[in-house]
């Protein structure tokens, strides 16, 4: 089992559209595979490669009994009707905040063998499915919301224990950077 540090709200890889991947390798199963082992042990809905630091487009889902991933996903939507209710995310622990997604998707990808895969989801699927991609966009989920509620989550952020272990640390090299090595 292979368990990856999940990344936190702060830290710029959550922030960074992630890259198309272009082979389908024994690389990106192992990704695959990692993401779907943090995410069992997370116990969460959804997993993208950008939230365990890897900037490729691929995330693996588990709702209501299905489970799956998506390589380089694009979503469609098939109609207006949206939805508006909790969401959270393993990047931001513990924290869950109303956020209006559309009810239904059809998202379109590939497996991590490169094979055409499509997944259509309504519901709780659905704000996973869009959650996640968002997530290989550099969007997080409080980006969605409307000012006040963003306002509202950025207090409750704020507060959180994890606040503030998201932002990468700078650690001083103990050797000069410039002049004569002695």
């Amino acid at each position: 089992m292979s368990v990856v540090p999940v990344r936190i709200f702060g830290d710029p890889v959550l922030t960074t559209a992630a890259d198309e991947v272009t082979t389908f390798d024994a690389e990106l199963r192992r990704l695959v595979k990692d993401l779907f082992d943090t995410l069992r042990a997370e116990q969460g809905s959804g997993l993208a490669a950008n939230q365990v630091g890897v900037g490729l487009r691929a995330f693996v889902f588990h709702v209501d009994g299905v489970s799956g991933h998506l390589v380089n996903p694009v979503l469609d939507f098939p109609d207006e009707q949206e939805q508006d209710g909790p969401e959270g995310c393993l990047s931001m622990p513990g924290l869950y905040f109303d956020t209006v997604r559309r009810q239904h998707v059809v998202a379109k990808g590939f497996s991590d063998r490169g094979d055409p895969v499509q997944v259509v989801g309504t519901g709780e699927l659905a704000r996973c499915l869009q959650h996640e991609t968002d997530h290989l966009d550099g969007v997080m989920f409080i980006d969605r919301m409307d000012a006040r509620r963003r306002r509202e989550a950025m207090r409750a952020i704020r507060d959180a224990p994890w606040f503030g272990q998201g932002a990468p640390r700078v650690k001083m090299s103990p050797h000069p950077l410039f002049g004569r090595i002695r």
